[in-house]
């Protein structure tokens, strides 16, 4: 049976765990393999892209295998073609799909389609490989997600609920703070919180904040919501991670970002060059945590 990841759910717990661990095996041996020998992965990203392109095309490199880019212009994706025919077509040339879209369904309807690993590297509703390369981060400057409280300070987007997620399969506090009307998506909430996910929703920055051992931002306006800037970052006003809002979190509080970052909006220039900082860490571990995705999709069992 072929494995999708779509959402982080779509592992099971301890799959979660293992393939944590198995990044920073891959990490700590600059790890290279032929699992992915004669296969062919297709790029297909309708959002620009820096570090999932390069991160994804260098991991499926290390890993021994091809890969082709397609933009939305050199795709069907979006056009007249069904996305049930795109999805058929390209299961008989590659083995593997990796998508940066737009709606989580047309994700879902790609993968219902195909017959090989759909891999979700970005939709308006999850980004579960910058999460799981988050947690992969994150085990590196802890002993254990136990008794760590994360902190989310910023938009209700795909990567806030990823982390409510991942808050189902990794023993954390996880504490968010919203500007009222751009909270996450409340299913997703309500089904965490159903699971046993202990998390916490609130307007107050300053209230997420308090004893964070790692505080978490992105940027306010997401790729297509661009024309809401302006008043994004009036409703946004007090959300800043800076040192003043550092200030109610842990004394050894580390700072993240998934990056690109708008210095003096979500984030200050100061927090993100600052020792606190594990920004740079974050952005390396992208390839890490993709080549232990890759391996598991075509891994059997």
């Amino acid at each position: 049976m072929k494995k999708d990841f779509l959402t982080i759910l779509d592992m099971s717990r301890q799959e979660a765990h293992d393939i944590i661990r198995r990044a920073r095996e891959m990490k700590d041996s600059s790890h290279r393999s032929s699992i992915l020998k004669d296969k062919t992965f297709v790029l297909i990203f309708e959002k620009a892209s820096t570090r999932t392109k390069v991160s994804f095309e260098v991991g499926i490199r290390h890993l021994g295998g091809h890969y082709v880019f397609m933009t939305s212009r050199e795709s069907q994706l979006g056009r007249s073609e069904p996305l049930k025919d795109t999805a058929r077509v390209l299961s008989r040339y590659a083995d593997g799909l990796i998508v940066r879209t737009f709606g989580q369904a047309k994700l879902e309807e790609l993968s219902r389609y195909s017959s090989i690993p759909v891999i979700n590297a970005l939709t308006d509703d999850y980004h579960p490989c910058q999460v799981m390369s988050d947690l992969l981060t994150i085990s590196e400057h802890a002993p254990s997600f136990e008794d760590l409280t994360i902190s989310w300070v910023g938009d209700g987007n795909n990567m806030a609920n990823s982390w409510i997620n991942a808050a189902i399969y990794f023993p954390f506090k996880l504490r968010m703070a919203f500007p009222e009307g751009y909270e996450p998506n409340s299913n997703v909430l309500e089904a965490a919180w159903n699971r046993g996910a202990d998390i916490v929703v609130t307007h107050d920055p300053a209230e997420a904040v308090r004893g964070a051992h790692f505080v978490n931002t992105d940027v306010w306006a997401s790729m297509g919501q661009e024309q809401d800037k302006i008043e994004r970052a009036l409703a946004f006003k007090g959300f800043t991670v800076d040192d003043k809002l550092l200030k109610w979190a842990d004394d050894r509080v580390r700072v993240m970002h998934c990056l690109p970052a708008y210095r003096g909006q979500e984030i200050s220039d100061q927090a993100i060059e600052g020792d606190r900082s594990i920004v740079w860490d974050q952005a390396e571990n992208r390839l890490h945590m993709q080549k232990a995705i890759l391996e598991w999709v075509v891994s059997p069992g």
